[in-house]
C-alpha cells in the first residue's frame, strides 16, 4: 500500500486561541515529530471569538511548553468557515468549543469535529478546562499533560484509521 500523497491535517481549537488551542497545537506536533511523522501532518490552531487575533499566547502557556522543550511560535487566529473543509479534524477543548464548533460547521463540512479530551483521558479529565483566569502556571501544565496524552492516543487511533 502507497504513501497517502496528501497531508492529513489536524486543527486545535478554543475560545480565544490564547492558552488551550496553542498548547495543543504544539504538543500535536511535538508528539508528530518524536514518531517521524512531522511531514505527514499539518497542525494549527484557532480561537472561536476573534478577540486576540495576531497575539502570541498566554506567557504561562509559552513558559510551559518551554519547560517541556517545545519551542512554539503561532500567533492566535479565528476560526473560518473553510477551516471546516481545509482540516481532516478539528477538536474543541470542552463541551463549550464543541457545541459550538457543531453550530458553526458548514453543511458542505469534511473535518471530523471532536473532543480531544475522548482520548486516552480518564471520563473525570476529558474536558481541558480553560485556564485564562487562573493565577500561576500549574493549571497550564495540566493541560499540557492532557494534551499530551489525548495526541498520542489520537495519532494512534489515526494511523490505524479507527476514528470515525
Amino acid at each position: 500500500m502507497g504513501k497517502r500523497s496528501q497531508k492529513s491535517s489536524v486543527l486545535m481549537v478554543c475560545v480565544g486561541n490564547l492558552c488551550r488551542s496553542p498548547i495543543a497545537e504544539a504538543v500535536m506536533m511535538d508528539v508528530l515529530k518524536r514518531a517521524g511523522l512531522q511531514g505527514e501532518w499539518h497542525v494549527d490552531s484557532a480561537g472561536i471569538e476573534g478577540w486576540h487575533c495576531d497575539r502570541r499566547p498566554d506567557e504561562r502557556a509559552l513558559n510551559v511548553l518551554a519547560r517541556h522543550n517545545i519551542d512554539y511560535n503561532g500567533r492566535a487566529r479565528v476560526l473560518i468557515p473553510e477551516d471546516f473543509l481545509m482540516f481532516d479534524y478539528i477538536f474543541g477543548m470542552d463541551r463549550s468549543n464543541l457545541a459550538e464548533l457543531k453550530r458553526m460547521t458548514p453543511d458542505y463540512a469534511t473535518a471530523k469535529v471532536l473532543l480531544l479530551g475522548d482520548f486516552g483521558l480518564k471520563p473525570d479529565e476529558r474536558i481541558i478546562e480553560d485556564p485564562y483566569y487562573n493565577v500561576g502556571e500549574a493549571p497550564f501544565e495540566k493541560i499540557y499533560q492532557q494534551c499530551n496524552i489525548a495526541c498520542h492516543h489520537f495519532l494512534k487511533q489515526a494511523l490505524r484509521n479507527q476514528i470515525m
